[in-house]
Formats: C-alpha cells, sequence, structure tokens
C-alpha cells in the first residue's frame, strides 16, 4: 500500500520562517516550564524546612549553621531547573 493512501498530507500553509518562529517560542515555553516548576517545588520544600529552621535557631543558637545548610539544599534544585532550561534553550 501507498504511504499516502494511508495518512494524507495536510498543507497548513505555514512558511518556514513561521515554523521556526513556533520553535524558538515552544522553547521558551520548555524553559520557563522546567524553572517554575522547580521553583515551584523548591518553595514548598522551603515553606517545611524554614519554619522548622527558625524554630530550632529561637531554642538554640547553637543550631545556626546546620539549619542554614538545611535551607539551602532544596534550593539546588532549582540550579538543576536552570541547567535543563538553558540545555533547552542553546542546544
Amino acid at each position: 500500500m501507498v504511504a499516502e493512501a494511508i495518512v494524507p498530507s495536510v498543507d497548513v500553509g505555514m512558511t518556514i520562517e513561521q515554523i521556526k518562529a513556533t520553535q524558538i517560542g515552544m522553547k521558551a515555553v520548555g524553559a520557563g516550564v522546567a524553572v517554575g516548576l522547580t521553583g515551584i517545588g523548591t518553595a514548598v520544600a522551603e515553606m517545611g524546612i524554614g519554619s522548622a529552621a527558625v524554630g530550632a535557631v529561637a531554642e538554640n543558637k547553637d543550631m545556626f549553621g546546620v539549619a542554614l545548610l538545611f535551607t539551602v539544599i532544596p534550593e539546588t534544585i532549582v540550579i538543576f531547573g536552570l541547567v535543563v532550561a538553558l540545555l533547552v534553550l542553546f542546544v
């Protein structure tokens, strides 16, 4: 059987410039989603960790370094999202 008989080709009338602009736009949307979702995930993680860290430091001043470390760890997730966004945009 001929492939054209099974799946007919559809001419959508887009020019090469429109297709390239659409591809660039989709890359930007993908990069935004990557950074946005990792930011939301980090915010949810920081919500619980930050309040617990403040409570621990209020009770014992020596816990400041450990609390700061636990607060910074979830922020690396946003860096991973930024790396993925840069890969999407430039590769």
